[in-house]
């Protein structure tokens, strides 16, 4: 096992932030799913309670917030010449679920994240939705402990792969699926919702879309969400 591996998954966790927190106690609610605070409920043979108070969900909530924010400042610095019409796509893309839960994994988060032991077997540490609400989670603490120029200089380190390849605004995926069968003279995408599971507060949704003889999934916590996944994964199989 190797140094790193041997670590604590709080110390691994600031290594990864590159932050040393005053505030341990917000490294430590950001990196905890909903599912391991009701597993320590239960463990302590309390009810488990649904409203997700200390997991990292208030987190989640301040740190989409700080992100937005900071991935606006720097797309105006970068762009100098486009307006909110070219500027918006590259913001939406940039803090969209799949390029959080792709920094995510590239950085090593999963290994850290604090979830019940049964979802964890079940995979819930590489659900692209969780690890995207952990990556906002991680950028609220960093935040609240270190303030605004913290946060920036991660998030400028993190994302500095996605903002580069932005050449161009992209394309929602949905329309790019769309326009690339219509300037082919294709029929629109199909899309169908292969499963719900999970509960009311916590859903996870599979979307398939058939379109060209071929067929793309996705899983996520929100059905808008599943579908731009599938939309992405089938365009990936058309353009070979």
């Amino acid at each position: 096992m190797s140094g790193q591996a041997a670590l604590p998954a709080h110390a691994r966790a600031q290594e990864i932030l590159g932050h040393d927190f005053a505030k341990p106690d917000l490294l430590r609610e950001a990196l905890t799913h909903r599912s391991a605070v009701a597993g320590r409920l239960l463990a302590r043979g309390r009810t488990a309670r649904s409203n997700g108070a200390g997991s990292n969900e208030r987190l989640e909530f301040i740190g989409d917030r700080v992100l937005g924010l900071l991935i606006a400042e720097w797309l105006a610095e970068r762009f100098p010449q486009e307006q909110e019409g070219q500027l918006g796509p590259r913001l939406a893309h940039l803090v969209s679920q799949p390029v959080l839960a792709g920094i995510a994994e590239r950085l090593g988060l999963p290994a850290v994240l604090q979830v019940a032991p049964g979802e964890s077997r079940a995979g819930v540490r590489r659900l692209a939705t969780v690890l995207a609400d952990a990556m906002e989670a991680l950028i609220g603490a960093l935040y609240l402990d270190g303030g605004l120029e913290t946060a920036r200089r991660f998030v400028r380190h993190a994302w500095d792969d996605p903002m580069n390849s932005l050449a161009e605004p992209p394309k929602d995926p949905k329309t790019a699926l769309q326009e690339w069968l219509l300037a082919r003279g294709m029929q629109l995408p199909n899309y169908t919702m292969v499963s719900r599971e999970g509960p009311p507060h916590d859903p996870v949704f599979v979307i398939a879309v058939a379109a060209a003889g071929q067929e793309g999934t996705g899983t996520a916590g929100s059905k808008r969400i599943a579908e731009r996944l599938a939309a992405e994964d089938l365009l990936r199989k058309l353009r070979g």
